[in-house]
């Protein structure tokens, strides 16, 4: 998600945006180059509001995109989180440096009781990514899914001192989830839905796991250079907060609208202004709900959810703003979609083109990951054709050691493709599968393939005796 940074810092030069047309050319010749399905987009320049759709909901099927197709928005849920939250701070209800355990009396005398609304909005509270993707599943559905995994997490101690550092933790705003819905005394869902959906037209729009479903785009995940449909079932309510909403372009439209008005309304004017701006020394890139490019004076926000990838993003001096929701994953690689969403965002913005995205590196990891499970295979082979050889080795202390040392070294080997390796992206071995599972199954595939090829080596050397004895 935090990809996009890199990107925005890249671009310089202000170019005039895009028009409708230009942006259509642009994301039908992407679609061409990717594997993508299906994407929509919304762009908002001043209060006129544009949209546009390109192929399908689902992959093999001939049923198109529209407007009004709902796609899951991930992340960019923060960022409706975050405004329920400053309504509720202009009513009176809530303040910003409060500790969490004023409104939540579960956190007092715990670890994290004394974490700020603020920093809980700005992801400065110590929750680490790690932790906020690490919630027991069993609290993810039932209409009480907010209280019991906040309940989680008030047992939880936070990986740093709260305020000290920026780390991006769903935990934050599961948490601020349940801060709503104790100072408003409705649930999140309803809340969201009369105080946000409704006063904006957003007729399309709902909370996953809030009972009120609706058709949504076929999600599709990146395999071997391709993509192929995700069964995975829609979020709980106990991902509402942090990800969980579902949308359309048109509406995620008329909500960038209603943020780049400079109006009261939904919020005040200066509310507004005070997200779209760095929440503390310890947050300069993140506001309140939203990232922050200051080079660009620029705010935006990605979404990732398995099978849908999403961005939204804003300029408010020049009151234009864009959305880009695609039903597919991109790939590590192969079955990008970076170019694809960010160059529309750029061109909306009026932006240059898009530089070097990092893709060729990718694409040598991607390989380099797959030759793996390849050369264990055949070092397995190996192992037998030189079985004399790895039985002579068994007569002699440093031969011993020779045969046993492979083993610790792909046990570790195994440890970082299965831990490591998915803990630098925040989440489990499990999650990343949901996301990567091509990515997921080479990690898997090397780490078994390791310890299958160690232990092979000793089994053969010490199966029955060398030629010479």
């Amino acid at each position: 998600m935090l990809r996009i940074s890199a990107i925005f810092l890249a671009l310089a030069a202000i170019l005039a945006p895009a028009s409708a047309q230009e942006l259509d050319d642009f994301v039908n010749d992407e679609m061409r180059k990717s594997a993508l399905p299906g994407l929509a987009w919304a762009v908002v320049d001043g209060g006129n509001l544009t949209t546009g759709a390109h192929g399908v909901v689902a992959k093999g099927t001939d049923a198109p995109v529209t407007d009004e197709t709902r796609f899951l928005i991930g992340s960019i849920s923060k960022s409706f989180t975050a405004l329920a939250i400053m309504q509720l701070v202009e009513a009176g209800k809530v303040e910003l440096d409060a500790p969490v355990s004023r409104y939540l009396p579960l956190f007092e005398e715990r670890p994290a009781g004394d974490i700020t609304i603020r920093q809980l909005l700005s992801h400065t509270s110590g929750f680490s990514t790690l932790q906020g993707n690490s919630a027991p599943e069993e609290s993810e559905t039932g209409s009480d899914a907010i209280a019991r995994r906040t309940a989680w997490y008030a047992q939880q101690t936070p990986d740093y001192l709260p305020g000290t550092r920026w780390d991006y933790s769903n935990a934050n705003y599961l948490i601020l989830g349940r801060v709503i819905e104790a100072a408003s005394g409705a649930r999140y869902a309803e809340y969201i839905a009369s105080n946000i959906f409704e006063p904006l037209g957003m007729e399309h729009s709902y909370v996953s796991g809030s009972g009120k479903e609706g058709p949504l785009a076929q999600g599709h995940v990146p395999w071997f250079g391709s993509m192929r449909a995700v069964d995975a079932e829609r979020p709980g309510l106990g991902s509402a907060p942090q990800g969980g909403i579902v949308s359309t372009a048109g509406d995620i439209g008329r909500y960038l609208r209603m943020m780049l008005n400079g109006e009261d309304d939904l919020l005040s004017a200066a509310g507004k202004a005070q997200m779209l701006e760095p929440a503390s020394d310890a947050s300069p890139g993140y506001g309140l709900g939203w990232m922050l490019n200051g080079e660009e004076q620029s705010a935006y926000h990605t979404g990732l959810s398995p099978g849908f990838e999403t961005i939204a993003a804003m300029i408010p001096s020049k009151k234009r703003g864009v959305v880009v929701l695609t039903n597919g994953g991109s790939g590590m690689g192969f079955a990008e979609t970076v170019q694809l969403r960010y160059g529309t965002v750029a061109l909306a913005l009026g932006q240059p083109p898009l530089g070097d995205t990092g893709r060729g590196m990718r694409i040598v990891n991607f390989l380099l990951m797959a030759l793996a499970p390849v050369v264990l295979l055949l070092a397995i082979a190996w192992a037998w054709v030189k079985r004399d050889a790895l039985r002579a080795k068994r007569t002699s202390r440093g031969g011993q050691f020779s045969l046993w040392l492979p083993l610790f070294a792909m046990a570790a080997v195994g440890w970082v493709c299965v831990s490591m390796i998915p803990a630098l992206f925040g989440v489990s071995l499990s999650t990343l599968r949901l996301y990567q599972p091509d990515m997921a199954l080479l990690l898997q595939a090397t780490a078994v393939l390791g310890v299958v090829w160690a232990v092979a080596r000793l089994g053969i050397a010490y199966s029955s005796r060398s030629a010479r004895e």
